[in-house]
Protein backbone atom coordinates (compact mmCIF):
# COMPACT_ATOMS: atom_id res chain seq x y z
CA UNK A 1 0.00 0.00 0.00
CA UNK A 2 1.36 3.40 -0.91
CA UNK A 3 1.80 5.96 1.83
CA UNK A 4 0.03 9.33 1.85
CA UNK A 5 1.96 12.31 0.55
CA UNK A 6 4.31 13.85 3.13
CA UNK A 7 3.76 10.91 5.48
CA UNK A 8 6.62 8.69 6.59
CA UNK A 9 5.76 4.97 6.87
CA UNK A 10 5.89 3.51 10.36
CA UNK A 11 9.43 2.54 11.35
CA UNK A 12 9.82 -1.23 11.17
CA UNK A 13 12.82 -1.50 13.52
CA UNK A 14 10.73 -1.06 16.65
CA UNK A 15 11.68 2.60 17.18
CA UNK A 16 8.45 4.45 16.56
CA UNK A 17 9.69 7.73 18.06
CA UNK A 18 9.57 9.59 14.74
CA UNK A 19 7.05 7.54 12.76
CA UNK A 20 3.82 8.88 11.32
CA UNK A 21 0.94 6.52 10.60
CA UNK A 22 -2.51 7.14 9.20
CA UNK A 23 -5.60 5.89 11.02
CA UNK A 24 -9.29 5.90 10.06
CA UNK A 25 -12.36 5.44 12.24
CA UNK A 26 -15.44 3.97 10.58
CA UNK A 27 -18.55 5.77 11.83
CA UNK A 28 -21.44 3.71 10.51
CA UNK A 29 -24.43 1.63 11.54
CA UNK A 30 -24.79 -2.12 11.83
CA UNK A 31 -27.31 -3.81 9.53
CA UNK A 32 -29.40 -5.28 12.31
CA UNK A 33 -30.34 -8.97 12.38
CA UNK A 34 -28.20 -9.55 9.27
CA UNK A 35 -24.58 -10.33 10.05
CA UNK A 36 -23.66 -11.38 6.47
CA UNK A 37 -24.79 -7.99 5.12
CA UNK A 38 -23.01 -6.22 7.98
CA UNK A 39 -19.81 -8.02 6.98
CA UNK A 40 -20.33 -6.89 3.37
CA UNK A 41 -20.76 -3.32 4.58
CA UNK A 42 -17.60 -3.62 6.69
CA UNK A 43 -15.65 -4.87 3.69
CA UNK A 44 -16.70 -1.85 1.60
CA UNK A 45 -15.75 0.57 4.36
CA UNK A 46 -12.39 -1.08 5.02
CA UNK A 47 -11.55 -0.89 1.32
CA UNK A 48 -12.57 2.78 1.25
CA UNK A 49 -10.42 3.56 4.29
CA UNK A 50 -7.42 1.73 2.82
CA UNK A 51 -7.69 2.89 -0.78
CA UNK A 52 -9.09 6.42 -0.53
CA UNK A 53 -7.86 7.46 2.90
CA UNK A 54 -4.61 5.45 2.72
CA UNK A 55 -5.22 4.23 6.27
CA UNK A 56 -2.87 1.75 7.92
CA UNK A 57 -5.22 1.26 10.89
CA UNK A 58 -9.02 1.00 10.69
CA UNK A 59 -11.15 1.11 13.85
CA UNK A 60 -14.85 0.21 14.06
CA UNK A 61 -17.40 1.10 16.78
CA UNK A 62 -18.65 -1.02 19.67
CA UNK A 63 -20.77 -3.97 18.60
CA UNK A 64 -20.57 -3.25 14.86
CA UNK A 65 -20.79 -6.97 14.06
CA UNK A 66 -23.95 -8.24 15.77
CA UNK A 67 -25.18 -4.77 16.70
CA UNK A 68 -25.39 -2.56 19.76
CA UNK A 69 -28.99 -3.15 20.94
CA UNK A 70 -29.89 0.46 21.65
CA UNK A 71 -33.49 0.73 22.82
CA UNK A 72 -34.02 -3.04 22.98
CA UNK A 73 -35.70 -4.17 26.20
CA UNK A 74 -35.92 -7.92 25.60
CA UNK A 75 -39.18 -7.97 27.61
CA UNK A 76 -37.27 -7.34 30.84
CA UNK A 77 -38.09 -5.40 33.97
CA UNK A 78 -37.20 -6.14 37.58
CA UNK A 79 -38.80 -9.50 38.36
CA UNK A 80 -40.44 -9.65 34.92
CA UNK A 81 -39.67 -11.34 31.60
CA UNK A 82 -41.79 -12.60 28.73
CA UNK A 83 -41.74 -14.95 25.73
CA UNK A 84 -41.54 -12.19 23.15
CA UNK A 85 -38.43 -10.80 24.82
CA UNK A 86 -36.90 -14.25 24.80
CA UNK A 87 -37.47 -14.48 21.06
CA UNK A 88 -35.83 -11.08 20.58
CA UNK A 89 -32.78 -12.43 22.42
CA UNK A 90 -32.84 -15.51 20.17
CA UNK A 91 -32.49 -13.22 17.13
CA UNK A 92 -29.76 -11.18 18.80
CA UNK A 93 -27.87 -14.34 19.74
CA UNK A 94 -28.15 -15.55 16.12
CA UNK A 95 -26.48 -12.33 14.92
CA UNK A 96 -23.51 -12.76 17.26
CA UNK A 97 -20.34 -14.54 16.14
CA UNK A 98 -18.03 -17.24 17.45
CA UNK A 99 -14.45 -16.16 18.21
CA UNK A 100 -12.60 -17.71 16.50
CA UNK A 101 -15.07 -18.65 13.79
CA UNK A 102 -15.93 -18.21 10.11
CA UNK A 103 -16.76 -14.50 10.46
CA UNK A 104 -13.43 -13.87 12.18
CA UNK A 105 -11.69 -15.66 9.31
CA UNK A 106 -13.50 -13.38 6.84
CA UNK A 107 -12.52 -10.27 8.78
CA UNK A 108 -8.89 -11.40 8.88
CA UNK A 109 -8.95 -11.82 5.12
CA UNK A 110 -10.38 -8.30 4.73
CA UNK A 111 -7.49 -6.91 6.78
CA UNK A 112 -5.00 -8.86 4.67
CA UNK A 113 -6.54 -7.86 1.35
CA UNK A 114 -6.47 -4.19 2.32
CA UNK A 115 -3.10 -4.35 4.11
CA UNK A 116 -4.38 -2.75 7.34
CA UNK A 117 -4.38 -3.31 11.05
CA UNK A 118 -7.98 -3.44 12.22
CA UNK A 119 -9.90 -3.20 15.48
CA UNK A 120 -13.46 -4.46 15.09
CA UNK A 121 -16.29 -4.17 17.61
CA UNK A 122 -18.32 -7.38 17.72
CA UNK A 123 -20.86 -9.27 19.78
CA UNK A 124 -19.24 -12.61 20.59
CA UNK A 125 -21.14 -15.73 21.57
CA UNK A 126 -19.66 -18.43 23.78
CA UNK A 127 -22.35 -21.04 24.13
CA UNK A 128 -25.45 -19.00 24.94
CA UNK A 129 -23.65 -16.18 26.73
CA UNK A 130 -22.81 -13.05 24.75
CA UNK A 131 -19.84 -10.75 25.21
CA UNK A 132 -19.14 -7.27 23.90
CA UNK A 133 -15.72 -7.73 22.32
CA UNK A 134 -13.04 -5.90 20.38
CA UNK A 135 -11.18 -8.03 17.80
CA UNK A 136 -7.66 -7.26 16.57
CA UNK A 137 -6.25 -8.11 13.13
CA UNK A 138 -2.93 -7.62 11.34
CA UNK A 139 -2.22 -6.68 7.69
CA UNK A 140 -0.92 -10.23 7.22
CA UNK A 141 -4.44 -11.54 7.80
CA UNK A 142 -3.72 -12.77 11.30
CA UNK A 143 -6.32 -12.67 14.06
CA UNK A 144 -4.22 -11.26 16.90
CA UNK A 145 -6.72 -11.74 19.70
CA UNK A 146 -9.56 -10.05 21.56
CA UNK A 147 -10.62 -7.87 24.46
CA UNK A 148 -13.89 -8.67 26.19
CA UNK A 149 -15.62 -5.76 27.89
CA UNK A 150 -14.99 -6.33 31.59
CA UNK A 151 -17.99 -4.37 32.86
CA UNK A 152 -21.21 -3.99 30.85
CA UNK A 153 -23.19 -0.88 31.73
CA UNK A 154 -26.67 -0.86 33.30
CA UNK A 155 -29.15 -2.91 31.19
CA UNK A 156 -26.25 -4.38 29.16
CA UNK A 157 -25.58 -6.64 32.16
CA UNK A 158 -28.82 -8.50 31.42
CA UNK A 159 -27.63 -9.57 27.96
CA UNK A 160 -23.80 -9.63 28.07
CA UNK A 161 -21.37 -11.56 30.20
CA UNK A 162 -18.37 -10.02 31.96
CA UNK A 163 -14.84 -10.21 30.58
CA UNK A 164 -11.94 -11.11 32.87
CA UNK A 165 -8.28 -10.13 33.16
CA UNK A 166 -7.15 -12.66 30.57
CA UNK A 167 -8.32 -10.46 27.68
CA UNK A 168 -6.80 -7.04 28.35
CA UNK A 169 -4.14 -7.16 25.63
CA UNK A 170 -1.80 -4.55 24.20
CA UNK A 171 -0.22 -5.71 20.94
CA UNK A 172 3.29 -4.57 20.00
CA UNK A 173 2.86 -3.91 16.29
CA UNK A 174 4.95 -2.14 13.71
CA UNK A 175 2.63 0.88 13.88
CA UNK A 176 2.83 1.09 17.68
CA UNK A 177 1.43 -0.61 20.76
CA UNK A 178 -2.26 -1.19 20.13
CA UNK A 179 -5.06 -1.90 22.60
CA UNK A 180 -8.68 -1.10 23.41
CA UNK A 181 -11.22 -0.39 26.10
CA UNK A 182 -14.93 -0.42 25.28
CA UNK A 183 -17.42 2.35 26.07
CA UNK A 184 -17.85 3.16 29.76
CA UNK A 185 -15.10 0.83 30.94
CA UNK A 186 -12.96 3.74 29.70
CA UNK A 187 -14.21 5.51 32.81
CA UNK A 188 -12.62 2.82 35.04
CA UNK A 189 -9.29 4.30 36.26
CA UNK A 190 -7.75 0.94 37.17
CA UNK A 191 -8.48 -0.59 33.75
CA UNK A 192 -6.92 2.43 32.08
CA UNK A 193 -3.90 2.13 34.37
CA UNK A 194 -3.46 -1.52 33.36
CA UNK A 195 -3.38 -0.50 29.69
CA UNK A 196 -0.95 2.32 30.40
CA UNK A 197 1.32 -0.11 32.27
CA UNK A 198 1.37 -2.34 29.19
CA UNK A 199 2.69 0.59 27.19
CA UNK A 200 -0.36 1.39 25.07
CA UNK A 201 0.35 4.01 22.40
CA UNK A 202 -2.74 3.76 20.18
CA UNK A 203 -5.71 3.55 22.52
CA UNK A 204 -8.88 2.48 20.69
CA UNK A 205 -12.17 3.29 22.37
CA UNK A 206 -15.12 1.67 20.55
CA UNK A 207 -18.24 3.06 22.17
CA UNK A 208 -22.00 3.55 22.01
CA UNK A 209 -21.79 6.89 23.81
CA UNK A 210 -22.43 9.65 21.27
CA UNK A 211 -22.83 12.41 23.85
CA UNK A 212 -20.84 15.62 23.73
CA UNK A 213 -19.76 14.93 27.31
CA UNK A 214 -18.00 11.78 26.08
CA UNK A 215 -15.49 14.00 24.28
CA UNK A 216 -14.17 15.10 27.68
CA UNK A 217 -13.33 11.49 28.58
CA UNK A 218 -11.50 10.95 25.29
CA UNK A 219 -9.46 14.14 25.76
CA UNK A 220 -8.62 13.26 29.35
CA UNK A 221 -7.47 9.72 28.48
CA UNK A 222 -5.20 10.99 25.70
CA UNK A 223 -3.48 13.41 28.06
CA UNK A 224 -3.48 11.09 31.08
CA UNK A 225 -2.06 8.13 29.15
CA UNK A 226 0.19 10.07 26.81
CA UNK A 227 -1.32 8.11 23.94
CA UNK A 228 -3.40 8.58 20.82
CA UNK A 229 -7.11 7.99 21.48
CA UNK A 230 -9.47 6.85 18.73
CA UNK A 231 -13.06 7.05 19.92
CA UNK A 232 -15.34 5.18 17.48
CA UNK A 233 -19.14 5.39 17.69
CA UNK A 234 -21.95 4.33 15.35
CA UNK A 235 -24.10 6.89 13.58
CA UNK A 236 -27.64 5.47 13.40
CA UNK A 237 -31.10 6.62 12.39
CA UNK A 238 -34.29 5.08 13.74
CA UNK A 239 -34.69 3.46 10.30
CA UNK A 240 -31.47 1.48 10.89
CA UNK A 241 -33.19 -0.50 13.65
CA UNK A 242 -35.90 -3.15 13.26
CA UNK A 243 -39.54 -2.18 13.80
CA UNK A 244 -40.69 -3.25 17.23
CA UNK A 245 -43.22 -1.62 19.59
CA UNK A 246 -41.18 -2.49 22.68
CA UNK A 247 -38.04 -0.61 21.64
CA UNK A 248 -37.47 2.46 23.80
CA UNK A 249 -36.40 5.58 21.89
CA UNK A 250 -37.40 9.19 22.23
CA UNK A 251 -41.01 10.00 21.44
CA UNK A 252 -39.93 11.74 18.25
CA UNK A 253 -37.90 8.72 17.14
CA UNK A 254 -40.85 6.37 17.50
CA UNK A 255 -42.77 8.16 14.78
CA UNK A 256 -39.95 9.46 12.59
CA UNK A 257 -37.68 7.01 10.80
CA UNK A 258 -35.15 9.79 10.02
CA UNK A 259 -34.58 10.69 13.67
CA UNK A 260 -30.95 10.32 14.75
CA UNK A 261 -30.77 7.88 17.67
CA UNK A 262 -26.98 7.45 17.77
CA UNK A 263 -25.20 10.67 16.77
CA UNK A 264 -21.68 9.32 16.39
CA UNK A 265 -19.11 11.80 17.63
CA UNK A 266 -16.11 9.70 16.57
CA UNK A 267 -12.88 11.53 17.27
CA UNK A 268 -9.08 11.16 17.12
CA UNK A 269 -7.01 12.97 19.78
CA UNK A 270 -3.24 13.24 20.20
CA UNK A 271 -1.24 12.65 23.41
CA UNK A 272 -0.82 16.44 23.58
CA UNK A 273 -4.59 16.90 23.80
CA UNK A 274 -5.06 18.13 20.25
CA UNK A 275 -8.14 17.03 18.34
CA UNK A 276 -6.75 15.67 15.07
CA UNK A 277 -10.04 14.68 13.41
CA UNK A 278 -13.71 14.87 14.32
CA UNK A 279 -15.88 14.80 16.23
CA UNK A 280 -18.45 14.02 13.54
CA UNK A 281 -22.03 14.36 14.78
CA UNK A 282 -23.53 14.70 11.31
CA UNK A 283 -23.46 11.44 9.34
CA UNK A 284 -21.89 8.11 8.58
CA UNK A 285 -18.36 8.45 7.26
CA UNK A 286 -14.64 8.01 7.84
CA UNK A 287 -12.70 10.08 10.37
CA UNK A 288 -9.02 10.06 9.39
CA UNK A 289 -5.85 11.56 10.83
CA UNK A 290 -2.08 11.23 10.68
CA UNK A 291 -0.60 10.15 14.02
CA UNK A 292 2.90 11.44 14.74
CA UNK A 293 4.13 8.86 17.23
CA UNK A 294 6.83 11.29 18.31
CA UNK A 295 4.06 13.13 20.19
CA UNK A 296 4.05 10.31 22.73
CA UNK A 297 7.58 11.11 23.93
CA UNK A 298 6.84 14.83 23.76
CA UNK A 299 3.83 14.36 26.03
CA UNK A 300 5.63 12.12 28.51
CA UNK A 301 8.43 14.59 29.13
CA UNK A 302 6.24 16.17 31.78
CA UNK A 303 3.79 13.39 32.66
CA UNK A 304 4.26 9.60 32.48
CA UNK A 305 1.39 8.16 34.48
CA UNK A 306 3.01 4.75 35.19
CA UNK A 307 6.59 6.02 35.01
CA UNK A 308 8.20 9.08 36.55
CA UNK A 309 4.82 10.51 37.63
CA UNK A 310 3.72 7.40 39.53
CA UNK A 311 4.22 6.80 43.26
CA UNK A 312 4.68 3.03 43.69
CA UNK A 313 5.76 3.49 47.32
CA UNK A 314 2.24 4.78 48.00
CA UNK A 315 -0.02 3.37 45.25
CA UNK A 316 0.06 -0.10 43.70
CA UNK A 317 -2.21 -1.96 41.28
CA UNK A 318 -2.38 -5.74 40.93
CA UNK A 319 -4.06 -7.12 37.80
CA UNK A 320 -5.27 -10.74 37.81
CA UNK A 321 -4.79 -12.02 34.24
CA UNK A 322 -5.91 -15.57 34.98
CA UNK A 323 -8.98 -16.68 32.98
CA UNK A 324 -11.99 -17.25 35.23
CA UNK A 325 -14.04 -20.36 34.48
CA UNK A 326 -17.22 -21.35 36.25
CA UNK A 327 -16.55 -25.08 35.83
CA UNK A 328 -13.22 -26.96 35.76
CA UNK A 329 -13.17 -30.64 34.82
CA UNK A 330 -10.51 -33.06 36.05
CA UNK A 331 -10.34 -36.14 33.82
CA UNK A 332 -10.74 -39.61 35.30
CA UNK A 333 -7.30 -40.68 34.06
CA UNK A 334 -5.64 -37.79 35.88
CA UNK A 335 -7.62 -38.56 39.01
CA UNK A 336 -6.66 -42.22 38.79
CA UNK A 337 -2.98 -41.32 38.41
CA UNK A 338 -3.23 -38.98 41.38
CA UNK A 339 -4.87 -41.71 43.47
CA UNK A 340 -2.19 -44.25 42.51
CA UNK A 341 0.59 -41.83 43.37
CA UNK A 342 -1.06 -41.01 46.69
CA UNK A 343 -1.43 -44.75 47.44
CA UNK A 344 2.23 -45.41 46.61
CA UNK A 345 3.35 -42.57 48.86
CA UNK A 346 1.21 -43.99 51.65
CA UNK A 347 2.91 -47.42 51.26
CA UNK A 348 6.35 -45.79 51.35
CA UNK A 349 5.45 -44.22 54.64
Amino acid sequence: MSSPKNVTPANLNGDASSSIIRASIVQASTIYNDTPKTLEKAERLIAEAANKEKAELVVFPEGFIGGYPRGFRFGLAVGVHNEEGGDEFRKYHASAIHVPGPEVTKLAEMARRNNVYMVMGAIEKDGYTLYCTALFFSPEGEFLGKHRKVMPTAMERCIWGYGDGSTIPVYDTRIGKLGAAICWENRMPLLRTALYAKGIEIYCAPTADGSKEWQSSMLHIAMEGGCFVLGACQFCLRSDYPDHPDYLFSENAQGNKDTVVSPGGSVIISPLGKVLAGPNFESEGLITADLDLGDIARAKLCFDVVGHYSKPDVFNLTVNEQPKKSVTFVSKSVKADDDSESHANHLDL
